[in-house]
């Protein structure tokens, strides 16, 4: 199998080039996998969103909805198969319905005013892989949430570029889905989990 074919090898090239002990080389084994889950899904949607013409919007959302992701973080799927499959619909689905619809202003206006208060009471929304344990980087990364949340909500309203807009308002509907609390709690993972570790 090809994943286990490249991280092997690349364990081995680790293991050669320092010593690490049981916990450290799962550690990292650990990293590679998410590295190799993440890169292949991002190819396989990259090309169908070629075949279906949908491209050059693909890439656009994964970019603007990675952004958010970045500093909002939020809900991961708990099986690499349901990460697949609503990765899938996000980017192929989303890119589609930027590209062929046009949606009143109103619409724009409730995701907007429902987005910013939800970064600010919700984001970051850790995960138990990886609990935002350090307060000061929770602090940072809430004021760049709502910072780049903000940024969007400014460039949906000022932009006539309906794809843009469109692409805009989409990756803040699906980030924000993914801080809520009730949406951890509707797929039964832990929600703020750095308070586990608070002494």
């Amino acid at each position: 199998m090809i994943k286990n074919y490249l991280i092997n090898s690349s364990m081995n090239l680790i293991n050669e080039l320092g010593q690490y002990n049981e916990e450290k080389q799962a550690e990292i084994k650990y990293g590679l996998e998410g590295i190799y889950i993440a890169v292949s899904k991002v190819v396989v949607i990259l090309f169908t969103s070629a075949i279906l013409g949908l491209f050059k919007e693909a890439i656009m959302f994964l970019l603007l909805f990675n952004a958010l992701r970045i500093v909002a973080f939020g809900l991961h799927a708990s099986k690499s198969i349901y990460c697949w499959i609503s990765s899938s619909i996000s980017f192929l689905l989303i890119p589609y319905l930027s590209k062929t619809f046009e949606f009143p202003n109103i619409f724009y206006i409730v995701v907007s005013t429902i987005s910013i208060i939800s970064f600010i009471l919700y984001a970051p929304a850790d995960t138990i892989k990886r609990p935002l344990i350090n307060t000061k980087k929770r602090h940072i990364y809430k004021l760049l949430s709502i910072l780049l949340a903000s940024i969007f909500i400014i460039l949906i309203f000022i932009i006539n570029n309906l794809l843009i807009k469109n692409l805009l308002t989409f990756a803040l509907i699906l980030e924000t889905i993914l801080i809520l609390p009730i949406t951890y709690k509707i797929f039964k993972l832990p929600y703020n989990n750095y308070k586990n570790y608070k002494g």
